[in-house]
Order: C-alpha cells, then sequence, then structure tokens
C-alpha cells in the first residue's frame, strides 16, 4: 500500500508507477472493449470522419432503464474494505483543479513570484481531467493578450518595438479584418461593429493548442501538471466549514458499483490553498457554492451553449485573418444567439453557433440549429468543397457581473469559468479569465510565502497544514479594482437586455447598439437575470416540434458523425458518471416526458440522451443514456429542466481529445 503521507519525490514516483501499470493491465481490455462494443458509421455521401481521415468507431453503449448498480451497504464485506481503504495523501502548497488557462495561469504566476520574491521551493500542483493537457479544451478562439503579455511581460515572440502576443506564431493567427452581419432569408446584410467586437490587435487560434504550449511553460518553471486526474470530491476540516483540499476519483469501478481487480483508490490532496478552476459550471464549484452561499445577493448564472467545427477550406475560399459575426437565421427572435467563421492558420476557418440556454422552447435543438447554419450562403459559399475535421460543443458564461458569486472562502478561491467572467458583448472570455488567475496568485502568494516550508512539516509528519484556514479577502477586493471588473461593469446590462419578454432579440438588439455606442454601461441601472436556464424551459404544449432539415453529409452532419470527430472515449464497463436519483430513469421519465417531450434529446450535442419507442412503456417511450458518448459540454446538468441530471467527472483520461478547437 501506499504510504499515508508521501513526499514530493514520493508522489512523482508513485503516479508513474501507477499509469504505467494501469496502461499494462487496461491496453489489451480497452481495445477489445472497443471492437466489441462498437459498430462503425458509414456518414452519407462517403465523407470521411474525423481529423486526417481517420474512420472512429462509435459506441452504442447505453444505460438502461434500471440502474444495476448494487447500492455500497450491499456489496460483499472484501468489497466494501477495498472500497474505503485510507487513500494515500500527498501535502503541497497550492493545489489547482483543472489545467486550463486560468489554472496555468494561476499556477505560472505563483511560481514565477517565487522564483522571484520567495524560497522557490512552493510546491503548486495542477490536476488535469483530460489525458494530455488542452484536450478538453473548446473555444472559437480569438484571443485578447492583454492577460498573457501581463503573464509574460518578456518574450522571444514580441516584435522590435515590443508588441504582439508571446506564443509561438505557428500557433496564432492575426486578426487583420472582420464584419458584423444580419442574416434574413438569403440575405446577409451588413452591421455597425459595435466597439466591443473590435478585433484589431487580437489573435485567431485553437484554444486546446495554446493550453497545451501553456503547460509546457508551466513546467518550466516548476508547476508539477498531473494529467488524466480526475477531482471527485472535496475535502473539509473537522468543522466542516473550511476546504484542505481535494480526492482523486477511484479507479476501476464496474457499471454495477462493484471494484475491478484493477481498481485503484483515490487519492487526497492537502493544500494551504485550494484553486478550483474546472471550467463552466465545475461539478465541484457547483457545490461549493451552494454550501459557502458565494451566489448571496447575486443573480443566478445563466449560459451559453457553443458548438464548433474546424473545417478545411478551399485555397480561394481562405481569408487569413479574416473573423465573422452573423446574428439573425437560423435563431428565432425568442433566441438569444449568433453564428462566427474564423480563418486562421494554413487553410482552416473555425466555424460555430452560440445558443443561450434560457431558450423557452423545449422543441429547439442547439445543434441542429448549427447543422441549418452552414447552409445559409454567407456559410456554404465558404465551406463548400471543404473537409471538416473535428467538432466540439462547451456551455459557457453569459451572465456577467451581476452572477459573479463570491470569490473566495475558507480555504479556496474560484479562478476563471469556474466563477465566469466572460465579457459576452466581445464574446470572449480567456482574457479575463487568465487575468483572474494572476490576482488569485498574487493574493496566495502574499500569504503563503511567509509560511514554514513543507519539508518541516513532513518531516514532523504533521497532519495539519494550517493552524487556521486562510480565507483570502484580498482577491476579492483585487477583482474589484482590476481592469476584468471594469470590463463587465460596462458591459452588464447587454446580455439581461435580450430577455425582455415582449421585444426579445430586436429590442435586446436595440438597447444593446444604445449602450455599446453611446452608454459605455455608464447609467444608473442594472438589469437582473431571470431565474435558472432550467427553471424558465416551458412545456411542449405551447410549441410546435420544429421539423429541422436532414442532413446532406457534406455541409451538414447527423449527430453521430459529429461525435466521432471528437475523439471521445469512455470505459465501457464504469460506473455511469451521468446521474439521476438511484439511477432510475423510468422515475426520470416519468417526470420530464410528458411536460417536455423528450428535450434532453435535443439539448444534448452529443447523442447522449434518447427517449426510443417501447410499446411496453406508459409513456410509450423508454429513457436511455448513452454516457459513452459525452463530451464535458455540462449542458445537461445546466439546462435539465427536473434539475436531477447531475453531471460527475468520469475516470481520469475519459472524454474529448480535441487537437484543433
Amino acid at each position: 500500500m501506499l504510504p499515508r503521507i508521501l513526499t514530493k519525490r514520493t508522489i512523482k514516483d508513485a503516479h508513474n508507477l501507477r499509469f504505467c501499470l494501469r496502461q499494462l493491465t487496461t491496453a489489451g481490455a480497452r481495445t477489445s472493449s472497443i471492437k466489441n462494443n462498437t459498430r462503425k458509421y458509414a456518414a452519407p455521401n462517403g465523407v470521411n470522419h474525423s481529423p486526417r481521415n481517420r474512420v472512429r468507431e462509435f459506441s452504442t453503449s447505453h444505460v438502461g432503464l434500471k440502474s444495476t448498480e448494487i447500492p455500497f451497504d450491499k456489496l460483499k464485506e472484501d468489497q466494501k474494505e477495498v472500497m474505503t481503504e485510507d487513500r494515500a495523501v500527498d501535502k503541497v502548497d497550492v493545489c489547482i483543479v483543472g489545467g486550463g488557462p486560468a489554472g496555468l495561469a494561476t499556477a505560472i504566476k505563483l511560481k514565477q513570484l517565487d522564483g522571484t520574491y520567495g524560497t522557490g521551493e512552493l510546491r503548486v500542483v495542477v490536476l488535469e481531467k483530460s489525458p494530455d493537457v488542452g484536450s478538453h479544451m473548446v473555444s472559437g478562439v480569438i484571443m485578447e493578450p492583454r492577460a498573457l503579455r501581463e503573464l509574460f511581460p518578456e518574450s522571444e515572440y514580441y516584435d522590435e518595438n515590443g508588441n504582439g502576443i508571446p506564443l509561438p506564431p505557428d500557433l496564432v493567427t492575426p486578426v487583420t479584418s472582420g464584419e458584423l452581419k444580419y442574416l434574413i432569408g438569403d440575405l446577409d446584410i451588413p452591421v455597425p461593429e459595435p466597439p466591443q467586437m473590435s478585433n484589431e490587435g487580437n489573435y485567431i487560434g485553437s484554444l486546446s493548442q495554446i493550453v497545451r504550449h501553456l503547460s509546457e511553460k508551466a513546467e518550466e518553471v516548476g508547476v508539477e501538471i498531473f494529467p488524466g486526474i480526475s477531482v471527485s470530491e472535496v475535502l473539509y476540516g473537522d468543522d466542516g466549514k473550511s476546504v484542505v483540499g481535494v480526492a482523486t476519483k477511484d479507479m476501476g469501478i464496474t457499471k454495477q458499483g462493484t471494484p475491478k481487480s484493477s481498481f485503484e483508490r483515490g487519492m487526497e490532496f492537502h493544500a494551504r490553498q485550494t484553486v478550483f478552476a474546472e471550467g463552466c459550471h465545475g461539478s465541484l464549484t457547483k457545490q461549493l457554492i451552494k454550501k459557502f452561499n458565494l451566489r448571496k445577493d447575486k443573480c443566478a448564472q445563466t449560459y451559453g451553449l457553443g458548438i464548433k467545427e474546424v473545417w478545411e477550406v478551399k485555397p480561394e475560399n481562405f481569408k487569413k485573418g479574416f473573423a465573422t459575426h452573423t446574428m439573425g437565421y437560423p435563431l428565432s427572435n425568442d433566441v438569444y444567439g449568433g453564428g462566427f467563421m474564423y480563418h486562421f492558420g494554413d487553410g482552416l476557418v473555425a466555424v460555430g453557433l452560440v445558443v443561450g440556454l434560457d431558450y423557452r422552447n423545449p422543441y429547439v435543438s442547439p445543434y441542429q440549429e448549427f447543422q441549418k447554419m452552414k447552409h445559409h450562403p454567407y456559410y456554404k459559399n465558404v465551406l463548400s468543397g471543404g473537409k471538416c475535421l473535428e467538432y466540439g460543443a462547451r456551455a459557457l458564461n453569459e451572465g456577467g457581473l451581476q452572477s459573479v458569486p463570491k470569490l473566495n472562502f475558507p480555504g479556496g478561491l474560484l479562478v476563471g469559468a469556474s466563477a465566469g467572467f466572460m465579457n459576452v458583448p466581445k464574446i470572449k472570455g480567456t482574457h479575463t479569465a487568465m487575468k483572474t488567475g494572476l490576482l488569485a496568485a498574487e493574493s496566495i502568494f502574499e500569504f503563503i510565502s511567509k509560511l514554514p516550508p513543507l519539508e518541516s512539516i513532513e518531516e514532523e509528519l504533521d497532519e495539519s497544514l494550517m493552524v487556521s484556514p486562510i480565507n483570502l479577502e484580498s482577491y476579492d477586493k483585487s477583482f474589484k479594482n482590476s481592469w476584468v471588473f471594469d470590463e463587465l461593469y460596462a458591459v452588464r446590462n447587454i446580455r439581461p437586455s435580450f430577455n425582455h419578454p415582449v421585444l426579445g432579440r430586436l429590442g435586446g438588439m436595440a438597447y444593446s447598439g444604445l449602450d455599446s455606442m453611446l452608454l459605455n454601461g455608464q447609467v444608473a441601472w442594472t438589469f437582473k437575470h431571470h431565474e435558472s436556464d432550467a427553471s424558465i424551459t416551458e412545456a411542449a404544449e405551447k410549441y410546435e416540434p420544429i421539423d429541422y432539415p436532414k442532413p446532406d453529409g457534406e455541409i451538414s452532419f447527423d449527430i453521430l458523425t459529429s461525435v466521432s470527430r471528437t475523439g471521445t472515449y469512455h470505459d465501457e464497463d464504469e460506473r455511469c458518471h451521468l446521474r439521476v436519483p438511484d439511477q432510475d430513469l423510468t422515475k426520470h421519465a416519468n417526470r420530464a416526458y410528458p411536460k417536455w417531450k423528450g428535450i434532453e434529446n435535443r439539448f444534448c450535442p452529443a447523442g447522449v440522451y434518447e427517449y426510443v419507442a417501447d410499446e411496453n412503456s406508459e409513456l410509450g417511450v423508454k429513457f436511455q443514456i448513452n454516457s459513452q458518448n459525452c463530451i464535458h459540454c455540462k449542458t445537461c446538468d445546466i439546462k435539465d429542466p427536473t434539475q436531477d441530471i447531475n453531471w460527475e467527472v468520469p475516470e481520469g483520461g475519459d472524454g474529448p481529445k480535441y487537437t484543433l478547437t
């Protein structure tokens, strides 16, 4: 058994050993599982799948009507003993949950400060659930370089005048031109571009590739990064009122809930400060917000779903550095959202649609709206003759300043999209997320740099890292004094202006134009958001079903083909990470289907949820969960009107394998 208290050297050796053993013991099983439990999906008209025309296999496994899981109290005594044995413990100065832009910015800044003003010995650990850092990242993305330049004030990639972005030139493409169009019918009508949407001085790229580069920079300054590690539990102090660390997910539990022969107990990371950088609607963050009442006097968060493809287009259709945004078609007047096309790299075009998840009509399908949008001549003329390489989707925060929760609590902090700093009118959040990571790092270092080194605690085998928990009010204050706060304050009324029940999108456009061009947020009022996106979803009886066009296999694709381009994978025999009460799918269907008529089918952009005909059911349908197809977008946890779908982390390394998104 691993020692209960691990040193820095031990944890590194243990991690490598565990990883190697797991690879050796599961490689054959995984290969066999893929061959035996998947079917090849042939796209219409012979369209090839996935980057580089690689045909992936797509899982059709699903969770049945009744749970096959065995309750813990019904397990055999030896199984209970294995699953409750003491977890190995590692003690660190700062544990960061999530290896995205905000988490890595926090880590890098901490080690920079430690190297300049400290001992250089602070242990900063990043735990990331994706198999490779960056492979769960999805964004447009147009990068505003401000926060990156603050993180790297000196860079070999700046020009002779010190301008530019501190990223390798092969990762980013400078924006050279752009436009905003309103689509109606087959027309594309030019619209004046608000100042917030100007992209002069910004850069197009792939966030997955940019984050991968940042992880390398983090390791150069001494950050310890552990990919393929899912964090499933927040650890609290004896009084239950402070965070003392996190625990990683147990590995090797069957879909029945029993331990496999390869079962591995999770590990505990105890930290002087735990930073939650899980991204939008993090599974642990939502628990912390509730436990510490961090949304007191704040609006509920409201969300959008961003859906994106990366295409390789014909040379004559490619305009390197061109960035365009569209409003109108295909969305109806009561649905917030818009499309985009970004030309970058060598003949690549990122095309996508963001749909606000506060739509009321349960027949709306964001995925189908996106496929429909690509057939508008404005998009189709660029994509025709090209090849779709990759697909991805992810929920994003749209609540703005009104929905930012309190950022600190005893023992920990929220940074980046975990809290929600997206500037919706700009359609950007990476720069603000990273800046909050820098602010957090400065507040953390100011406090923990004065504490005794970890080595002294390890030598004494002291179980406690802190006499009393750190509650960094200074971080919340520094945010309110930062340019991030100023930026979000200026645009705080724009997104909620689109929620007017009568004026809808057109009224929101009129107000947002006035605010953007003249008011700049300098008004005495602050609009509020509605309640949760789930709660405002109306009954299906108020609407007619939407008949979406069938995909042609050239411009538009069915959902199975799209999911095959994500590279997503989950172990065939692992406990379902998409939880409903008692895993009773019949009970969920009885609650949800009569009123919303299968909304789960439509809000999910990965074909995870299905209602299929069943003459033996009182409803005439049965509900099933294809958890193997999940691409970790979190939409189900946000939009499900019953709010009894709970997204939990699956085993580490599972999920999509993005490379271009």
